[in-house]
Order: C-alpha cells, then structure tokens, then sequence
C-alpha cells in the first residue's frame, strides 16, 4: 500500500507539477541560506558553470530541485560512496540507502562530518537544507519521517551525486 507522501509525489507528477515544483525551489543566490559560510572547497561562478552539468549546476548551485523519478542513482543497488557530483566530497555509504518512494536518492545517515543543514522557507514552510560540508553545494533536505535507527529520511538529488562503486 502506497504511503500518503507516494500519493501526492505520484499525483504532483501526474498532474505536470514538476516544473512548478522545481521553479518554486529555485533560488537566486547559490548560497541564498548559508550566509557568508566559507567552505574549503571555493569556485567562482564561472568555474562551477565549466566543472557542472546546466542540472548540477542548476541544483548544487542555485539550489534547484530535479524532477522525481529521473535519477538512475534512485535505483542504484550497488555497494559503494556516493559523493558530490560538484567537489568530490564523499556523503553518504550505499548501506544507508533506502527506498523512500518519493522519487530521489533517500539516506538515513550521511557520513560523519560529510554534510551540514540550513533553514530553507522557499516553500513557506521551514525545511532543513542539506549542503556538502566541502563546497557547500545544495543536496537536498532531512525530514523527521525516515527509517530506524536515525528515524532521518536525507532526500537528495540524484543530480548533485556520483556513485563511486565498491571494487
């Protein structure tokens, strides 16, 4: 039986919200919610607009919103890191990867040190933000509704991740 939160993720898309979705999250200013937070890794504008995809980029730096249900990292079932597709910066251990049905790449745990959190209120509602601890780069955001044993569901954007496959 589907969960009320794969009911309104299906019937968002079903409906063509997607793009309202991703341009109501779409922000101005890449670190819009970071204040002045210097990080290790630093870049010009134009330096991230040459390393990135325009989708990387999109959402590591303008902190955008990929449409659910397109990441092939969604699916992947692998052992393995991933890491930030912008720095390099390893985030989160494929053992700590979940199906959370809603459509992204879902954690219960990043690695430790690997990410820091911001508020987000660009839905009117206070999230918490997910960033790389590294460059600072725009992941996704925690909810309160995910598995044992952190009860923590780290919603990610399969864009701003690289799979780094055990060997």
């Amino acid at each position: 039986m589907a969960s009320r939160r794969q009911f309104f993720v299906v019937l968002g898309t079903a409906l063509g919200l997607g793009p309202v979705v991703v341009w109501l999250t779409g922000r101005s200013s890449p670190s819009a919610n970071m204040g002045n937070t210097a990080f290790p890794i630093q870049k010009s504008d134009d330096e991230w607009r040459q390393l990135l995809s325009s989708q990387q980029y999109r959402v590591l730096r303008r902190h955008s919103t990929e449409a659910p249900f397109t990441s092939p990292l969604n699916h992947e079932k692998r052992r393995g890191i991933f890491v930030c597709a912008g720095c390099g910066n390893e985030l989160f251990d494929s053992r700590t990867k979940f199906d959370s049905g809603t459509g992204w790449p879902s954690f219960w745990e990043p690695l430790p040190g690997a990410v820091g959190t911001s508020v987000d209120h660009s839905l009117l509602l206070a999230r918490t933000e997910v960033h790389c601890g590294d460059c600072g780069g725009h992941l996704g955001h925690v909810f309160n509704d995910g598995p044992r044993p952190t009860g923590l569901r780290y919603c990610i954007n399969g864009a701003a991740l690289k799979f780094n496959a055990e060997a």
